[in-house]
């Protein structure tokens, strides 16, 4: 089974951590939260979510994971600011590791500049900004790029998220 790396800070859209996490374990894989400092407690943008952070980035290296998990909300763009978290998310995709963002977490990409060339999708409002970026966007539920990158778009498209990260998780 898998060991899931999961960037979060405050602000993370609930459902698009809460629901995959709990389909990611329920399928027995491991999912450990990375935040700026381990032991802190985060908060979803819904006030429904709360998570106690399991690392911090300064103790954690891409090679100790098997794939990367970036939830929405407002915590990619947070978190992008920090070029720890930027170099991570870039360790992952150059050493094609499944990653698996939804709605703003492909922010994080953007700035890592890792979706060159590739075909994803994301949240309505960073759409533009994935196609500068010259992401192959697509309006779709899930996309997946190269049996690597999983996308989605919005909380609606937490099944078909969940499925395809699932199915790209057993692969690996």
């Amino acid at each position: 089974m898998a060991k899931i790396a999961t960037v979060i800070t405050d602000m993370f859209e609930d459902s698009e951590y809460t629901d995959p996490a709990k389909a990611f374990k329920d399928a027995g894989h491991e999912v450990v939260t990375i935040e700026k400092e381990a032991g802190k407690t985060v908060e979803g943008k819904q006030g429904q979510a709360k998570v106690t952070v399991d690392k911090g980035i300064g103790e954690v290296s891409a090679s100790d994971y098997d794939a990367l998990f970036i939830p929405g909300g407002f915590s990619p763009d947070q978190l992008r600011a920090d070029e720890r978290f930027v170099s991570f998310a870039k360790e992952f995709m150059d050493a094609k590791k499944p990653v698996l963002a939804i709605c703003h977490g492909p922010q994080l990409l953007i700035t890592a500049k890792a979706l060159e060339g590739r075909k994803a999708t994301g949240y309505t409002s960073i759409a533009q900004d994935m196609k500068y970026a010259g992401v192959n966007f697509e309006d779709s539920e899930v996309v997946v790029c190269q049996d690597q990158l999983v996308t989605s778009r919005n909380p609606d498209d937490i099944p078909a998220f969940n499925r395809e990260s699932l199915r790209v998780l057993e692969g690996k």
